[in-house]
């Protein structure tokens, strides 16, 4: 059976004290997807340009967002990573830093699905929430992950 867990490799996890803007932290969170051959290079140009042409569409809620593109736009496998700013990055349009960010490739419409459901049900829990942008080490974000 698949779960959350599976759409990561072990290396897709990263926490940084900070990021320089919003287009840094999108380069760290696509960077393991990037070497694991999972996206093209030009995967994490096409988040930059579509949040620069629409704003930062892939803000789930305070302090979280999913940067994603559509499946044309270089992925060649379905994937997630994770990535935690400490000190926050700041998106604009009003919103509040971000803190954790989910990257996202869906290969199609269909293989992450899942994937959606699982993270749904994680970031439902506001003391996961606080356990992943609190988490002192990427083993510790990996066994918080493994539970959904």
């Amino acid at each position: 059976m698949t779960t959350l867990i599976d759409f990561f490799t072990p290396d897709a996890f990263s926490i940084h004290q900070s990021a320089s803007d919003w287009q840094h932290a999108i380069d760290l969170t696509t960077e393991s997807m990037i070497r694991n051959q999972h996206v093209e290079p030009r995967y994490s140009q096409a988040i930059k340009d579509s949040t620069n042409s629409t704003g930062p569409y892939y803000i789930l809620a305070p302090g979280i967002a999913m940067p994603h593109a559509r499946p044309e736009e270089g992925v060649k496998q379905t994937a997630l990573s994770m990535t935690i700013i400490r000190d926050g990055v700041d998106f604009g349009h009003d919103n509040e830093p971000v803190y954790l960010l989910i990257g996202l490739a869906a290969k199609d419409a269909d293989s992450h699905i899942y994937a959606i459901q699982a993270l749904s049900e994680m970031l439902c829990e506001e003391t996961c929430i606080d356990q992943l942008i609190n988490a002192t080490s990427v083993s510790e974000l990996q066994e918080i992950v493994k539970r959904y």
